[in-house]
């Protein structure tokens, strides 16, 4: 089994087995959760596979199973399906523990804090494909989301994002290439700013951000429609 399909497999596992939790009961959730990954899934991997074959990212084949889905291998589709649902996990596993914890202040500093770094990437960085569309649509995703719509949900999705930052820092590590002679997914140095935190690329950080919030927006949604 290749390096990347054993890093999808470990962030997965815990998520899922935890997903039957007596207080959170996850898998309750299952009819939102499913149709919002798929839903945002779709358009990512879409410009995933744009980006691939225009070499603005790339794998290396020495540490994928070899089966792929148009440029993309297996794995990374995967991705899009293991990496949301592990967040979502840890979202509502924040809103069901946390549920009176007063997080406004958190929510602003951190809606603040992405916009005003997203603009600034975004401005300075207009020729570098990645920087541009991670970080503008995350950006675009804060201000509709938070700042127009004021969506009570997203203080406790600042919360989660956080927290996953952590095991985001780790996955991602090991994908860039923290722990292996060659990375995994190697990016090209003239569609990104060249700022790593260790050996991942700033705009990941964006990059998740846009891919999370929509999710969690549909997901939202859908639950409120089905309490109704």
């Amino acid at each position: 089994m290749s390096l990347y399909l054993w890093i999808i497999l470990g962030t997965i596992i815990f998520p899922l087995l935890l997903s039957f939790d007596k207080k959170i009961h996850f898998y309750t959730h299952w009819k939102t959760v499913f149709p919002a990954i798929f839903a945002v899934g779709i358009f990512f991997l879409l410009g995933d596979n744009y980006f691939t074959e225009h070499r603005i990212w790339g794998f290396n084949e020495h540490y994928v199973q070899g089966i792929y889905l148009f440029r993309l291998p297996l794995e990374e589709v995967l991705f899009f399906l293991v990496v949301p649902y592990a967040c979502l996990f840890v979202y509502e596993v924040v809103k069901g523990y946390l549920p009176d914890l007063k997080l406004d202040l958190l929510g602003r500093a951190f809606a603040f804090l992405m916009v005003l770094s997203g603009l600034l990437l975004t401005i300075c960085y207009l020729r570098n494909w990645y920087t541009l569309t991670a970080c503008s649509l995350s950006v675009l995703l804060v201000i509709g989301i938070h700042f127009r719509a004021r969506a009570k949900w997203f203080n406790h999705f600042a919360l989660a994002f956080i927290i996953c930052l952590i095991p985001f820092l780790i996955v991602n590590g090991i994908l860039t290439g923290f722990a292996t002679p060659e990375p995994i997914v190697w990016y090209s140095e003239n569609h990104i700013t060249g700022i790593r935190i260790g050996t991942i690329p700033l705009e990941d950080i964006y990059y998740n951000l846009s891919m999370l919030l929509p999710i969690v927006l549909i997901h939202e949604v859908l639950s409120k429609k089905q309490k109704n």
